[in-house]
């Protein structure tokens, strides 16, 4: 899909953004990259800001969430300190401590915030768990794998109807059950909200500083259990603060956003909640997702609430450019007056980019800035920020104050590892796990490969290169860049491809193992009913045929064997959240899919090709 002219030649809107600016030296052969401008002073804990805003702003709504009845329930500040800080009497009184976790089973809510905060004044730990663990999983294997290594004190499940099963399927002896009005037998939130704070709360909080654990948040799992990342106070605050540095238009009016990331991982519950919760902002609770049967939802919190800045993940971007596409109105109420849009948890494909900016130009007449970093969920998360407009899609910035970034050779990439304040100590009671994530100068290995976009010039950027973990090589020897090619496999195929992974590990050529995009389809067939499948989609001439074309447009470009592919298949099968295909922000696990799926790449690969298969013809030079 081409960009507009008059999208491409649109300037940024004036948002007040960091710009680019880095120290980078040589290090052996490899690169040590820092911010020059300093971090600054750093709060010792969150619950000192959450006082400070209820000082300050204590009757503007901090939290929003649907009531059930088509209103919205609200929380403001000065409620959510006097409110969590009785819950954090409560866990006292109850004997909870810093060395057990409380776990969270639900979604996003205004109770799993005020039993957060409660943990957060009495150092509690609080360890969010995925609610897909619970909801969607048939053995429950995932969840009684935390709950035993974790060993939580208790148990947080708002409403206990939806989890019966998945909490029949766990040991509650030496743990609680919480709820939030005290259902089946829990212990209730409503009356822990109501205890009156003692001179024991005071003194639990005056121990809470910089090294205190706030949070145990959990890894994707993707290769065993999932494992529990320690995210301190300091980890926190620090990220908070660099985040003003990378966005200084957050100081100029409190923002404003209604964002459904799930808070069980650190996107959402660090970066989004704790954004709001430093500038005194509103974080209204969006009850949708980009999944079938709940975007509406999404959508119809948009047309009530107005964001200042809107954040998602590539696949939640992938539906709403659908919607925004075909309501004028819908895109001027959001796009008219946005500070950024801010993408992260996978790359954002450029025909994507592209559309997003045409949209913006068609409502304000200029492009709003779209920025991201780099991170996980051991970087609390953000280490790089990205805020220019920069010529080439990919680029993941610079790093952050206080962030040292060394580029390391890991065969022929450069793999980016970090040391600083945001980083984690290690994994909670695993110090061989701990040991083995951190090179010999303690910097954290986060897996994933980078490159300069100009290796004369650094503070151009650093251009995502791949995850090293994922990267294989074909029969010949060549490797393969698996996450840039992704990228370019998506764009090349828009608007059939939602996603897509990679295939020929060990193989004379690539393949591509396609997700497609139901919307996407519509657009290239709307006679497609409202009640299509992915199966009816799959099944039209047209969609093979704008697959075809598309990665024959692209092997035309990239005519390496690293690059050219050479057959393709679509699948109806979505990618399995219980099997580790996906994961809840709606990043493809490439190596799972793989694995699960190797009768299906097997047919894919097979000679001749079967059924459903398009093969490109030419060789690769």
């Amino acid at each position: 899909m081409t960009q507009p002219a008059a999208a491409a030649k649109a300037p940024f809107a004036a948002t007040a953004l960091a710009p680019p600016s880095v120290v980078a030296e040589r290090a052996g052969d490899g690169w040590l990259l820092r911010q020059p401008v300093a971090l600054g002073a750093v709060p010792d804990h969150l619950i000192g800001i959450l006082r400070a805003r209820a000082a300050e702003v204590g009757e503007r709504v901090f939290l929003a969430e649907r009531d059930g009845a088509g209103g919205w329930r609200t929380l403001d500040y000065a409620a959510a300190a006097a409110k969590s800080a009785a819950i954090g009497e409560a866990l006292v009184q109850r004997g909870h401590g810093p060395d057990r976790p409380v776990a969270i089973l639900s979604d996003n809510s205004i109770d799993f915030a005020l039993l957060m905060l409660g943990c957060m004044h009495v150092s509690v730990p609080v360890m969010p768990v995925s609610p897909a663990y619970s909801l969607m999983s048939r053995d429950f294997a995932k969840l009684k794998g935390v709950i035993a290594r974790h060993d939580p004190s208790a148990v947080f499940v708002d409403k206990p109807a939806p989890f019966a099963a998945a909490l029949a399927a766990l040991d509650f002896d030496g743990r609680a059950l919480v709820t939030s009005d005290g259902a089946d037998g829990g212990e209730s939130l409503a009356a822990w909200a109501g205890t009156e704070p003692s001179e024991a709360l005071e003194a639990r909080l005056a121990e809470v500083g910089p090294d205190t654990v706030a949070k145990i948040l959990l890894t994707s799992g993707s290769t065993g259990l999932p494992k529990g990342v320690i995210n301190t106070q300091r980890m926190l605050c620090a990220n908070q603060v660099q985040t003003i540095f990378s966005y200084p238009f957050l100081t100029e009016r409190p923002p404003v956003i209604c964002d459904w990331l799930p808070w069980n991982h650190t996107f959402g519950g660090n970066f989004c909640v704790n954004m709001i919760l430093f500038h005194g902002g509103t974080f209204w609770l969006d009850d949708g997702k980009p999944a079938p049967g709940l975007f509406d939802r999404t959508l119809a919190n948009l047309r009530e609430v107005k964001p200042t800045l809107y954040l998602n993940v590539p696949r939640g971007y992938d539906v709403l450019v659908q919607a925004l596409e075909a309501d004028a109105s819908l895109r001027d109420r959001l796009l008219g007056d946005l500070d950024i849009l801010f993408f992260a948890g996978a790359a954002l494909p450029q025909a994507l980019r592209e559309r997003l900016d045409a949209l913006s130009v068609a409502a304000r007449g200029a492009r709003t800035p779209i920025v991201t970093s780099l991170g996980s969920t051991e970087t609390a998360p953000a280490a790089t920020y990205m805020t220019w407009d920069s010529d080439v899609w990919g680029n993941v910035g610079l790093p952050l104050p206080g962030v040292e970034v060394k580029l390391a050779p890991n065969g022929d990439k450069l793999e980016a590892r970090f040391r600083g304040p945001t980083i984690s100590p290690g994994y909670w009671g695993a110090p061989e796990t701990t040991q083995k994530a951190y090179d010999e100068e303690g910097f954290f290995r986060i897996g994933d490969a980078v490159k300069f976009l100009d290796p004369g010039d650094p503070s151009r950027g650093l251009l995502f290169d791949g995850r090293v973990t994922e990267n294989f090589k074909l029969l010949s020897g060549t490797w393969v860049a698996v996450g840039t090619l992704r990228l370019a496999v998506i764009s090349a195929a828009a608007p059939v491809l939602q996603d897509a992974v990679i295939t020929g590990h060990d193989r004379d050529e690539i393949g591509v193992l396609g997700f497609p995009s139901l919307p996407g389809c519509r657009a290239l067939c709307p006679d497609l009913g409202a009640d299509a499948t992915l199966e009816d989609a799959i099944a039209r001439p047209e969609i093979r045929e704008r697959l075809r074309t598309g990665l024959a447009a692209h092997n035309a470009a990239n005519r390496g064997s690293s690059t050219r592919i050479a057959r393709a298949a679509l699948t109806a099968e979505p990618p399995a959240i219980d099997a580790g295909e996906i994961t809840d922000k709606g990043y493809i696990n490439q190596r799972a899919v793989l694995a699960r799926r190797a009768a299906e790449i097997g047919r894919l690969h097979a000679e001749p090709p079967g059924a459903g298969v398009v093969a490109l013809t030419g060789r690769p030079t």
